[in-house]
């Protein structure tokens, strides 16, 4: 019989992975994705809707998988759920910080306050809130595994559509998770981040229905598409797991060959 003994690092059962934002788009298939590794699952998202139905999909599949309402914006709600997770269920192994918003086509001369406050409570704050509440108990243990969700937006400035909210909070995503990976890498806990291309989710389906953002976003892609969801989770399994063990600080950039040129 072959070794398995690359294969094995994939493997995560009796884990237990909290991913923000879970209940849809690339949170949702990055739940699917640690889930059929073995992982306990636990969501956490602010829509109730967008939980119960991830949920459901999850359980449906034979995930052993919760939800909890938090809004990543609220530090208190985030540390109360950690301690809440870790009475109930055990340790949190792996944390996925997927909850996220953009708002693109306002230009920066026009955009009002709560516009960038918004974005950059949920996208930065929300990602260290997040990261806190949970890092806490893994630094205590001495293991863990954390993987936000950035950008190729931290990276590139996207045309044709204005969006400095949204690119500055992924820069920043990218940042905080260099400056957490150099705090906490000799206390055992891993933080790396990806950065997508544009994923086929309700986010950007609204610039595939429009002519004129479609053929610019798809003209500056090499490989000439929008990615997966599946695409984005697979990376995030790689970064969850053992597979992973020497990196962390990491940007995986998955962006169809975006920033290439």
């Amino acid at each position: 019989m072959a070794s398995t003994r690359y294969l094995n690092k994939y493997d995560l059962t009796g884990r237990t992975a909290v991913i923000t934002g879970g209940g849809r788009g690339i949170g949702l298939a990055c739940a699917e994705a640690l889930s059929e590794a073995g992982a306990r699952i636990v969501l956490l998202e602010r829509d109730e809707d967008a939980a119960r139905s991830g949920a459901a999909s999850l359980s449906a599949s034979g995930a052993d998988v919760s939800w909890r309402l938090v809004d990543v914006v609220d530090p208190d709600a985030l540390q109360a759920a950690a301690d809440a997770i870790e009475r109930e269920i055990g340790g949190v192994d792996i944390l996925v910080c997927c909850a996220g918003i953009a708002i693109s086509g306002v230009a920066a001369e026009v955009a009002t306050a709560e516009q960038w406050r918004q974005v950059i409570d949920i996208n930065l704050n929300g990602v260290f809130w997040s990261c806190q509440a949970f890092g806490r108990a893994m630094l205590e243990r001495g293991r863990g595994a954390i993987v936000n969700m950035g950008s190729m937006s931290g990276l590139v400035v996207n045309r044709p559509q204005e969006q400095a909210s949204y690119n500055a909070s992924k820069a920043a995503v990218h940042q905080l998770t260099r400056s957490l990976a150099a705090e906490w890498a000799k206390r055992g806990v891993r933080v790396n981040a990806v950065a997508p291309t544009y994923i086929d989710t309700p986010m950007t389906r609204y610039g595939m229905q429009d002519e004129t953002l479609k053929h610019a976003w798809l003209d500056a892609t090499p490989m000439g598409r929008v990615g997966r969801t599946d695409e984005v989770a697979s990376v995030v399994l790689f970064l969850a797991s053992e597979a992973a063990s020497l990196l962390t600080g990491s940007i995986v950039v998955a962006d169809a060959g975006y920033t290439c040129w």
